[in-house]
């Protein structure tokens, strides 16, 4: 296989793993930031104690976190057929990354949010300040270094999670390696598939260490 060949096949391929990661990532922010927050707030320390809460949560997210993300895929499919109304396609795989992904973020944001020093929320506290306003203008603002290192992480734990996906039909760079790298046993194919994937999770997480170093105090 050229490179004239090559070519053509990397550009849509590229477009269909962008599409899978980046919309993933919004739903997995959308939906792990909340979890994450909540983990924090209903631990027995925190800004309203509910422990069996937290202890559910905290359940339904190390379950999640365990599976490895191969069983994930198929474990979800009914409820991607039910969501998207196929399994197949960039579209359809967007579930399952979401899935794997949620309980993930929402630990990395837990961690975050713990790291913000208890004084500064007791002096939100003294001034009389809500639960919610201290979540929204204290806890997440100090906090935020962390959650887009948190996210940064994320987003390349996507990538690799949208190369697994290729092998079940979801597109992308991961069916390109596997239908012509591997099946077809073009080696130079697999090498510039490999390649531009490390291109682009060195460029994410050089962007987003830069970003958290920008926000953060220290």
């Amino acid at each position: 296989m050229t490179w004239d060949e090559i070519l053509p096949l990397l550009g849509p391929a590229t477009l269909e793993t962008a599409q899978m990661v980046g919309w993933s990532t919004l739903f997995t922010a959308l939906l792990g930031l909340p979890l994450g927050v909540a983990l924090v707030v209903f631990d027995r320390n925190g800004l309203r104690p509910a422990p069996a809460l937290k202890s559910a949560l905290g359940f339904v997210v190390n379950i999640g976190r365990s599976l490895p993300f191969i069983v994930l895929m198929i474990a979800v499919i009914p409820f991607t057929r039910l969501v998207v109304g196929t399994t197949i396609g960039t579209a359809a795989f967007v579930v399952p990354l979401t899935v794997g992904a949620v309980p993930f973020f929402a630990r990395l944001v837990e961690t975050a949010l713990r790291e913000v020093g208890p004084d500064v929320v007791q002096a939100a506290q003294a001034m009389g300040a809500s639960r919610a306003t201290i979540v929204r203008k204290v806890l997440l603002p100090e906090a935020l270094p962390g959650l887009v290192a948190g996210l940064t992480v994320t987003v390349v734990a996507l990538i690799g999670y949208s190369a697994m996906a290729g092998t079940l039909g979801g597109g992308g760079l991961g069916d390109l390696a596997v239908r012509y790298g591997y099946q077809r046993f073009e080696t130079l194919l697999m090498i510039v598939t490999v390649v531009l994937l490390l291109v682009i999770v060195q460029l994410l997480q050089s962007l987003g260490d830069w970003v958290a170093r920008r926000l953060s105090h220290k």
